[in-house]
């Protein structure tokens, strides 16, 4: 097994390395997106819309259950397959950008990956509005060469166009939805109406010819909607659909009520992370009650909830008044553009600390690396480049925390490092934060926070391999930098086992 980021700086990826192959995979002449690009922010403004003007997406998520329905899909809304007691599965999130990033990710992915009986996609399969088209270079070519198949729950990327390249591809519908009744004229939804981004004419013409990469028997599935649940051997997985707010619907909050009852163990998969960051996000139900209370419901018996969203692994174990441990984990490094982990505090969240926390990139590699981007990017390179080592030891001294993984020499903590630090958002002990009033880290992580860019490994990408028995469920978050060393034999960066049985 190869090295990994909290054994030496080679296992993230850093120093001289083999670039991988996975350029070799890469169509010519794809779009990056970049997120200052006032096309792309257009693009993407219906997230912006329904803040200001009511979110549309419950009702809209009802028309497509209904039609699917309509054409025979299971009421339940349950996928029942038939694995063995002892199988394994991908997790896989927020992927669809269709750079580096993501296609770097594809190597490991396929190795690591080889034997597995499917994978599921946790949030965000399309860049920048899940466009039919985009499904081409960004998913059908990427995956080509998994030989099972994908299920998927959208994220409000995949919203930005009503849902409708996503239900077209994964759920086998030809169309979009056809118009609703225009509301009334000057309210609040008529103008939202008038501002939406919907499909454009012809979308999806490219469908038929980019499904022929995957078209092999055994990579087929059609699910029943943005939502849905699969019986795998003895365990139940949970998908939920949380549209553009990061909310669920009371039409799925009842479903979700329904088919999380009863002995079975189970996983949730939802486009919104319920513990991240340092923080708690139960996810509220309409008319009343939030995803989390369901799931540490003793009578569900979920053991994990694991969720997209946000571009980088997180995980925190948090022991329940019952004694169980649900394994909360945020599993976003599937392609998209990382996001930074240096900017979390120190972790105190319902029990879970610094002792039991886990990310990766590691905070002092997350550091490192924006360092660099934004080095490069104001051309003061020796001013704001910090070395892993450097960024390590500042992290250290912010937190209050030993170094993750030892350096050789320790960096030295200067004024210029603490600067850098500082003004990249550089998470602290919550003690000491409440002394600052400058929104530092907000006003970074929301606004600085850069979207795609061209830059070389380490890309600090990840996905999960769960290896399901009828006793317990080991969950890996496996590394992928770009580079050939990584690709061979993708480095365990966390590992848990999660007991089936009490």
């Amino acid at each position: 097994m190869s090295n990994s980021s909290r054994d030496t700086a080679e296992g993230a990826g850093w120093g001289s390395a083999e670039r991988g192959i996975y350029r070799r995979l890469m169509p010519g002449g794809t779009e990056k997106v970049f997120w200052l690009d006032p096309r792309m922010l257009w693009a993407a403004r219906n997230g912006v819309l329904v803040c200001w003007l009511g979110d549309p997406t419950g009702r809209i998520r009802s028309r497509w259950t209904a039609r699917r329905a309509a054409a025979g899909a299971p009421a339940d809304k349950v996928i029942r397959r038939d694995d063995p007691d002892r199988f394994s599965f991908l997790v896989i999130g927020d992927t669809g950008e269709g750079g580096e990033p993501q296609y770097a990710v594809v190597p490991g992915l396929l190795n690591a990956g080889r034997d597995t009986r499917f994978a599921v996609l946790a949030s965000d399969v399309i860049y920048p509005v899940g466009s039919a088209d985009d499904y081409a270079d960004k998913f059908f070519r990427p995956y080509a060469g998994y030989r099972a198949p994908i299920y998927a729950i959208p994220g409000n990327h995949d919203w930005y166009e009503d849902l409708a390249g996503f239900m077209r591809v994964f759920c086998g519908e030809r169309a979009p939805l056809p118009p609703e009744e225009r509301p009334r004229p000057l309210t609040r939804a008529w103008l939202r109406s008038l501002l939406w981004h919907r499909p454009r004419p012809g979308d999806g013409e490219r469908l038929a010819e980019a499904r022929a990469l995957r078209s092999a028997p055994e990579q087929q599935a059609v699910q029943p909607g943005p939502y849905w649940a699969i019986d795998a051997g003895p365990i139940r997985i949970v998908g939920i659909d949380t549209g553009l707010l990061g909310t669920v619907d009371a039409e799925q909050g009842a479903w979700l009520r329904e088919v999380s009852r009863g002995p079975r163990p189970k996983i949730l998969v939802t486009g919104s992370p319920l513990y991240v960051d340092g923080a708690h996000h139960p996810c509220p139900i309409e008319g009343g009650g939030t995803v989390d209370e369901i799931v540490r419901d003793p009578d569900h018996h979920y053991v994990a909830a694991i969720g997209g969203d946000i571009h980088n692994y997180q995980r925190y174990p948090v022991r329940l008044p019952d004694g169980r441990t649900l394994q909360y984990v945020v599993a976003g490094g599937g392609g998209a553009f990382t996001h930074a982990t240096h900017t979390i505090p120190r972790v105190d969240v319902a029990g879970v600390t610094e002792r039991d926390f886990r990310c990766y990139p590691l905070r002092g590699d997350s550091l490192a690396f924006y360092s660099a981007l934004y080095g490069r990017r104001l051309r003061l390179p020796r001013l704001f480049t910090l070395t892993e080592a450097e960024a390590s030891a500042v992290i250290a001294e912010r937190l209050g925390i030993g170094p993750t993984r030892p350096t050789d020499p320790p960096g030295r903590v200067t004024r210029r490092v603490r600067l850098v630090a500082a003004l990249l958002g550089t998470g602290r002990r919550p003690d000491r934060a409440k002394r600052f009033r400058l929104p530092v880290r907000k006003i970074y992580t929301q606004v600085f926070s850069p979207g795609s860019a061209t830059y070389s490994p380490p890309f600090f990408k990840s996905f999960l391999r769960l290896d399901v028995e009828p006793e317990r469920i080991r969950l890996r978050c496996l590394a992928a930098t770009g580079n050939r060393a990584q690709e061979t034999d993708p480095p365990v960066e966390d590992e848990v086992i999660i007991p089936l049985t009490r």
